[in-house]
């Protein structure tokens, strides 16, 4: 394939990718009642470098390639996108619905466009502007069909601030990390980034569980709590973020960061039908007109910002 051919599949296959991200809902929300945070994103971690540690065994001559700048964007993207963003999201859920943690997650198109400009230099098309504002009023739409900022019928959308700030400190971390990532890949083929991100985090979460004593007693944990860690382990973690980064190679990252809004959109569907008790009883647990119209615009934004990323590769 040619330059321009990848450019036009990358955003496609980080906006799949962030599709996957969504899946793990019902099953984050099912392990946060027993189990820690911290525990939940490190078992997430062990399953997941069962895969890295081989792929990066063989692509260890890509380690020489990175520079001293690069390796500090890897400590980031797997201390702060990997590591911490895991566990402030997965953390929320105890506050707020997860709906609210999930629909936060909009902002961080916001602080990675920013970042993409100031720091990879990416110059902002005019197109660009026009379909990414008709990508956000469609996740606004999903989100909101009413275009009234309530999170169902008659309940006003007022979270509770400390689950909210955990939330939005996730889309801040993930946010940097799109813009890092695409700067790593400078240096690194797709498969080191990845692998990198799952064994530093890894390393990582591990002494913070010792810190913190939060590791359980091995007797608490069920077959199913161990099913359902090697399910988000391999869906939203192993095969999502290798297709995400082999997408994000040609992909500019502030096109990336809205194609990432295919998160929310999933999730929506995910909680409205897959997650038992996360819309209170006797409310619509379908999805309204408004919400197909959001997705019906955000995913024709999305083609859009495809071609737009195309035109630059050019």
């Amino acid at each position: 394939m040619n330059a321009r051919s990848l450019a036009t599949w990358g955003p496609g296959l980080v906006f799949f990718a962030a599709v996957l991200w969504a899946t793990d809902a019902p099953f984050r929300a099912h392990l946060t009642q027993a189990l820690s945070s911290n525990f939940i994103v490190f078992a997430e971690h062990g399953v997941d470098i069962l895969f890295a540690v081989p792929i990066l065994i063989w692509s260890w001559a890509d380690l020489k390639k990175l520079s001293w700048r690069e390796w500090v964007a890897v400590l980031v993207i797997a201390i702060g996108g990997s590591a911490l963003a895991s566990i402030a999201f997965t953390q929320s859920f105890h506050y707020v619905n997860p709906s609210v943690s999930i629909l936060l997650q909009k902002v961080q198109p916001l602080l990675a466009i920013a970042l993409a400009a100031a720091f990879l230099g990416e110059r902002l098309r005019r197109n660009f502007w026009l379909w990414a504002l008709v990508a956000l009023f469609g996740a606004y739409l999903v989100t909101f069909p009413h275009l009234v900022p309530k999170l169902y019928d008659g309940e006003s959308f007022n979270p509770n601030v400390y689950g909210a700030l955990l939330a939005l400190l996730a889309a801040l971390l993930w946010g940097a990390s799109t813009v890092l990532g695409k700067y790593a890949l400078r240096a690194a083929s797709f498969q080191t980034l990845t692998a990198l991100r799952f064994i530093v985090a890894f390393v990582f979460l591990g002494f913070l569980n010792a810190v913190q004593h939060t590791y359980p007693a091995w007797g608490s944990v069920t077959p199913t709590d161990w099913l359902f860690i090697a399910i988000i382990a391999l869906a939203s973690g192993v095969f999502s973020l290798y297709l995400y980064y082999y997408g994000l190679q040609y992909t500019r990252a502030s096109i990336a960061t809205l194609c990432e809004l295919g998160f929310p959109l999933a999730a929506v569907f995910v909680n409205a039908y897959f997650i038992p008790g996360a819309w209170p009883a006797g409310t619509y647990v379908g999805l309204y007109i408004g919400q197909w119209v959001g997705t019906a615009l955000l995913l024709f934004a999305l083609y859009m910002l495809t071609r737009v990323n195309s035109e630059s590769a050019a």
